[in-house]
């Protein structure tokens, strides 16, 4: 299993419930086959710059370890959520 680094930004016009619903889909993703190391919801910030017209987001961090599988799921399930502006899943090569 390898150690992954996932950032995601939820829309800001999201209620707080919807953004615990989709914090506890991503982590059911990753528990599936992996195991999460640190999850951190950082709240709302300002973008650098704007992303469909939204100016700010919910940054969502989360440290895991899975296998490759696992993450290509996530990055499928990423991209067709309509929560998201934006993700990136890196390889953590410092653990």
């Amino acid at each position: 299993m390898r150690n992954y680094e996932l950032m995601y930004i939820i829309r800001p016009d999201v209620e707080q419930e919807t953004v615990q619903a989709v914090v506890e889909k991503f982590q059911g993703i990753i528990v599936n086959g992996g195991e999460i190391v640190k999850h951190d919801i950082m709240g709302k910030r300002r973008l650098a710059y704007e992303i469909n017209k939204h100016r700010e987001g919910t940054y969502v961090l989360v440290h895991f370890t899975a296998p490759p599988t696992v993450v290509a799921e996530l990055e499928r399930v990423l991209k067709i959520s309509d929560e998201i502006i934006r993700h990136i899943v890196v390889r953590d090569l410092t653990a």
